[in-house]
């Protein structure tokens, strides 16, 4: 009989033996218990549940969603169409552009060449400055002060962009279709609004401004204005037996989700996609039909 202790290395052999024995139960019990999402929808409906039973908050989980849908969505889904774009012809002078320069408060303007719908570049509104302040802003050319454009297809995901956007310090893009025209622009802005939710500053609109009158008879209005709201502005009697909202009633009578600038006629008023945020219609122009 040998008396004599185990080695060491015999009673480290032995620890990690069972070790192992353990690591592999633990991992056979995670495999027949445990939930693992297939694909991304799976994902977001594991992430909601989670968030019923008060796993996560309701903000954490927006942005969880708004990440899924940043690697999922494309350019196309977010971008701001071409006729809603604030640009510049390369063929203006400063006193032809520069009220519109300060009426929208954007600090990026693409500049394009109308006749070859053609993008030259982008025009900072910083670089303006040092001939005001010198007063020689009739000096001032254009071709020499803007920048290169980064130019991207409708199809790019938005996770991608995002990466690209960073990675060259760029905060714009210029949309093109498959022909190479301009469709629309992107901004860094646009993709991270999708992760957090609307980004407002001081110069965005007042968001309790409901109904606001932009021209003779023209109004620009709030898809969440209550429709009791808009009757009495519109002496109109819109039903708010099914909708509360004038978003609502516009989405019905289009029978199919609208993009900016699709117009239709309910009762005595036009309305028209003004703009869209995350597939919900944002703002409304209303005016009379004469």
């Amino acid at each position: 009989m040998n008396d004599e202790p185990p080695s060491t290395s015999a009673e480290s052999s032995n620890r990690l033996g069972i070790r192992k024995k353990i690591n592999n139960k633990i991992k056979e019990v995670y495999q027949n218990f445990s939930y693992k999402p297939q694909n991304k929808q799976e994902l977001a409906g594991s992430i909601r549940d989670s968030s019923e039973r008060g796993v996560l908050e309701k903000g954490t989980l927006n942005m969880i969603e708004g990440a899924l849908r940043v690697s999922t969505d494309k350019v196309r889904d977010i971008m701001i169409p071409k006729p809603q774009m604030v640009y510049v012809d390369s063929e203006e002078r400063p006193e032809d552009f520069l009220p519109r320069v300060a009426e929208s408060s954007h600090s990026r303007f693409p500049v394009i060449n109308t006749e070859l719908d053609k993008i030259e570049g982008i025009l900072l509104a910083k670089d303006l400055l040092p001939f005001f302040s010198s007063g020689n802003i009739e000096d001032f050319e254009l071709s020499k002060n803007i920048r290169p454009a980064i130019l991207i297809p409708e199809s790019k995901k938005l996770n991608i962009l995002l990466d690209e956007l960073r990675a060259g310090r760029n905060h714009m893009a210029i949309v093109l279709d498959e022909y190479g025209g301009i469709t629309g622009l992107v901004t860094i802005e646009d993709v991270l609004e999708e992760i957090v939710g609307e980004i407002e500053d001081e110069t965005d609109e007042d968001s309790g401004t409901l109904i606001k009158e932009i021209a003779k008879d023209e109004y620009l209005v709030s898809a969440l204005t209550p429709i009791e709201t808009f009757n009495e502005k519109f002496d109109s009697n819109l039903s708010d037996k099914d909708f509360d909202t004038v978003g609502g009633i516009v989405m019905h009578h289009f029978a199919r989700f609208p993009k900016p600038n699709d117009a239709i006629n309910i009762d005595n008023l036009r309305f028209v996609i003004n703009s869209i945020e995350r597939r919900r219609i944002k703002r409304i122009k209303v005016s009379k039909i004469a």
